[in-house]
């Protein structure tokens, strides 16, 4: 190892553990997909989606351990902070949601759920798809990925919001607050993938 590369650290330890975090992201959703889709495996599949978040926070600790122990990154490091801390946060609600469905005992998820879980599986793909050519995605390629995933969380803005109101129809108190908090966390899930998205883009402008 010349005194280079010794000074100057390469970049793929970092952009290896962000593209791991965005594959992890993208199974969970996947997984949390499946699991609405197939809704008699969804007990046995909670604990798949638990090892997945305890994989996700393994990630984080190595990122910030490291981040603590490298002078120079590829990136700024606070740029790295905070999309480690954004793509975290989507793997936390997405756990935390399914955990709520499986605690609450839901008898069927309903349409709703599987269509916010198709929405956050498309988003999901979208950004992990931008963060695997982050080094080399040109600002015009990114910028349409945003619009992607900006889009597909106006649907699930849209489907919360109607949601809503059908639920506050219902007559059981218990169960409008039970969906209630379930949707707003799904609802949550798509702000948390937008903000992913739109750190990546702020990214390849600021390197560009």
């Amino acid at each position: 190892m010349g005194f280079k590369e010794w000074i100057i650290p390469q970049d793929k330890e970092f952009y290896k553990l962000l593209e791991e975090q965005a594959d992890l992201v993208l199974k969970a959703a996947i997984l949390f997909r499946d699991m609405v889709n197939n809704y008699n495996t969804f007990g046995i599949k909670i604990k798949r989606m638990q090892a997945l978040e305890h994989e996700g926070d393994e990630i984080v600790h190595k990122t910030i351990h490291k981040l603590h122990k490298t002078f120079i990154t590829p990136i700024d490091q606070e740029d790295i902070s905070k999309l480690t801390s954004l793509y975290d946060d989507v793997l936390d609600y997405i756990d935390a949601v399914a955990n709520k469905m499986y605690l609450f005992k839901l008898k069927e998820p309903g349409d709703v759920i599987r269509e916010f879980a198709d929405l956050i599986v498309e988003q999901a793909q979208e950004v992990n798809a931008a963060l695997k050519q982050m080094r080399k995605i040109k600002q015009e390629e990114i910028e349409k990925k945003f619009k992607a995933v900006h889009k597909l969380e106006n649907e699930a803005d849209d489907l919360f919001d109607n949601t809503i109101v059908n639920l506050f129809k219902e007559k059981d108190p218990i169960k409008i607050m039970i969906m209630k908090d379930i949707y707003e966390y799904l609802e949550m899930i798509t702000d948390k993938i937008e903000d992913a998205c739109l750190a990546i883009q702020d990214i390849v402008i600021k390197n560009a």
